[in-house]
């Protein structure tokens, strides 16, 4: 029997050494089960919500061109992480006489196997839910105290002369910025006008 692996990790916060781990569980299974690993895909940063992942298109191209007889993940989470394009691309594999393993998760090949299947598939798309729903609070959260949610800050601003008066344009983390700090500079007085506006 051929298969291939394919290994995945969401964020760019993740270390390399998540792939490797993923390939080296996948690479035992099909030692211990006499599957011959012909190739590999890994989707580096992309997450398992969407099937917009390059090398999983590419497999999923590659399994109609009857290269290989399975495919190995490390867990079906790696797969996908959404229960429509999991059930899917599955569906799609099988019509190309494909099927998807998980390497740390013995599902049964019994009826008992479907349903242990759906809730697995249940809990991923629940799992990336709930934490979305979680960071989101979160963010929201440190944005109405002004803290520093991450990525590039913005200190830009723009004045604009409006008949008489000057018009401020800030951005988010500037004004916050200036309102954390407005204690410890000294803010031309047009700049505290405008900012009675807020």
């Amino acid at each position: 029997m051929t298969g291939i692996i394919y290994a995945r990790y969401s964020s760019d916060n993740q270390p390399e050494e998540s792939i490797e781990g993923q390939l080296r569980e996948c690479t035992e299974y099909a030692k211990r089960n006499d599957i011959t690993i012909i190739d590999t895909y890994i989707d580096r940063a992309f997450s398992a919500t969407t099937d917009k992942r390059p090398a999983f298109q590419k497999m999923i191209k590659d399994s109609a061109k009857n290269m290989f007889d399975v495919i190995i993940v490390c867990k079906l989470d790696r797969f996908a992480r959404n229960r429509y394009d999991s059930a899917h691309y599955k569906a799609q594999l099988r019509k190309n006489g494909v099927k998807v393993i998980s390497a740390n998760e013995n599902i049964s090949k019994g009826s008992e196997g479907i349903i242990f299947e759906s809730v697995l598939e249940g809990m991923a798309e629940y799992y990336s839910a709930d934490l979305s729903e979680k960071v989101i609070r979160g963010l929201t959260e440190n944005a109405m105290k002004c803290k520093f949610n991450g990525g590039p800050i913005t200190f830009r601003f723009n004045f604009e002369l409006a008949a008489t008066r000057l018009e401020v344009l800030l951005s988010a983390y500037f004004y916050c910025f200036l309102r954390r700090y407005s204690g410890i500079f000294s803010l031309p007085q047009n700049i505290v006008r405008a900012f009675e506006r807020f």
